[in-house]
């Protein structure tokens, strides 16, 4: 069982990142976690540059005013500025989250994604090198990657840590590549690494952009429902505090140089979760259940959309003891009732 006491989050004012620093404080979410306080009583350094996704406000005072708790705005591809924050507070774990995460987003602009998941991953990878190079015994990277990096599947099958590399846009290329230079910081480095590889995460916090909370808030405001193509996609969905139980648990009891999948099963098509949203949000608002699927938009399919994900779990189960706590009904109900009260 491995000791952590100072952690470098990236990316802590995001959604997964926000999320996990919350939990290590026993804040989740407020009264919509499923989640007590786990054991940490080290300190958490948030570095973050604060772009569009990223928001202060997704951490609450209370963790703000922590003796505990230090920010530290900053671009993870500034060597020199990174490199001081790992001196400063003598940084043992690094949990990278920070990334350019949308897929649309990669398709217009891929160079940033490039810049940010690739040249930001290596350079703290190298900060990292250079400030453990007396004390690897005790330290880890533990870089957060996603399911998208394998691919698509078809009807059948389902992701394992050894499926091949099958990324089919710049936002998984760019992850994929960054996973490539954080196993070679390992081999040739000896440098403590773990990755975890995640599918779809659900919650509080999460940027409009995405799926979930586009959709709550669009039918909140009227707004069309866009849906890509015939919406017969398939995603894998997990409920983000599960997610960060699970890294926590990697942090703490995973094995260096391995990779672990993280899922919880739930697979839904989505139309299937358009569907479900809507009959939600519409108990809540009190709002004609068809009235919302009015909104419904078709739209043009996204260029090289993935058709289907899916997670297999079983090694972190059987290796580590984890398991997803939260049912996907439930989920689902907590991620609706907080953003509506939220809007």
């Amino acid at each position: 069982m491995r000791s952590v006491h100072n952690i470098l989050v990236t990316g802590g004012c995001g959604f997964i990142g926000a999320n996990f620093i919350n939990f290590l404080f026993g804040k989740s979410s407020s009264k919509f976690s499923f989640f007590t306080k786990c054991d940490f009583e080290g300190i958490v350094v948030n570095v973050d540059l604060l772009t569009y996704a990223a928001h202060p406000e997704n951490l609450c005072q209370e963790i703000k005013e922590n003796p505990r708790y230090f920010f530290e705005k900053a671009d993870i591809c500034d060597k020199q500025k990174i490199k001081k924050i790992f001196e400063k507070y003598q940084i043992d774990t690094v949990v990278h989250f920070a990334a350019e995460s949308h897929v649309d987003r990669s398709i217009g602009d891929p160079e940033i994604f490039t810049r940010t998941n690739v040249c930001g991953t290596q350079t703290l990878l190298e900060c990292a090198k250079e400030c453990w190079k007396n004390k690897k015994n005790g330290c880890l990277f533990h870089f957060v990657s996603t399911d998208e990096v394998y691919g698509s599947l078809g009807s059948s099958g389902t992701f394992i840590e050894t499926s091949n590399y099958s990324p089919n846009s710049p936002y998984s290329a760019s992850k994929a590549s960054a996973e490539l230079m954080v196993m070679a910081y390992w081999h040739t480095y000896g440098l403590p690494v773990t990755i975890s590889n995640c599918s779809n995460n659900y919650g509080p916090y999460q940027d409009r952009e995405k799926f979930i909370p586009l959709m709550i808030s669009n039918m909140a405001e009227g707004l069309s429902l866009p849906l890509y193509g015939n919406g017969n996609n398939v995603r894998d969905w997990i409920y983000v505090e599960d997610h960060n139980n699970a890294v926590w648990t990697i942090l703490k009891k995973g094995r260096i140089g391995q990779k672990y999948n993280i899922g919880s099963a739930n697979e839904i098509k989505n139309n299937e979760l358009l569907q479900k949203l809507i009959e939600k949000t519409s108990v809540i608002v009190k709002r004609d259940v068809a009235e919302l699927k009015r909104l419904i938009k078709h739209v043009n399919d996204r260029p090289g959309h993935d058709f289907r994900y899916s997670i297999d779990a079983t090694k972190i189960k059987e290796e580590l003891g984890w398991k997803p706590l939260v049912d996907f009904e439930t989920g689902l109900e907590k991620t609706v009732r907080w953003y509506l009260h939220k809007l």
